[in-house]
C-alpha cells in the first residue's frame, strides 16, 4: 500500500512539474500563482459540479430520443400502458363485485 501512495504521489508531482513548466508558471510570484491556480481550481470544480448535476439528465434525454427514433412515436407505448391499466382496472372491479356478493350472501 506504501509503495502505491509513494508512486501516485510523484506522478502528482511529475503532472504537477508539467504543468509548471508548459504553462511557465514556475516564473510567476507567489502571488501571481496563487490567482493562476485559484482560477484552473474553480474552472475545474465548477466543470465537475456541472457534470454532476446536469450529465444524468443529459444522458437520459439522449437515450430517450434514441428510444424514439428506434422505436417510433411515444403514443403507442402510452395507448399499450392504457390498455393494460384498463384491464387490471376491470378485473379488479369484477372481484370486488364478486366479493362484494359472498359478503350480501353471508
Amino acid at each position: 500500500m506504501a509503495s502505491q501512495l509513494e508512486s501516485f504521489s510523484k506522478w502528482i508531482q511529475l503532472k504537477i512539474y508539467q504543468l509548471e513548466v508548459t504553462m511557465s508558471v514556475y516564473i510567476y510570484t507567489p502571488i501571481e500563482k496563487f490567482i493562476f491556480y485559484s482560477v484552473l481550481f474553480l474552472l475545474f470544480s465548477l466543470t465537475f459540479i456541472a457534470t454532476v448535476l446536469y450529465l444524468p439528465h443529459h444522458l437520459q434525454f439522449i437515450i430517450s430520443r434514441a428510444w424514439f427514433y428506434m422505436h417510433g412515436d411515444a403514443f403507442e407505448s402510452s395507448e399499450l400502458a392504457k390498455g393494460v391499466l384498463g384491464s387490471v382496472a376491470g378485473t379488479a372491479a369484477a372481484a370486488t363485485t364478486g366479493a362484494a356478493e359472498v359478503v350480501r350472501e353471508l
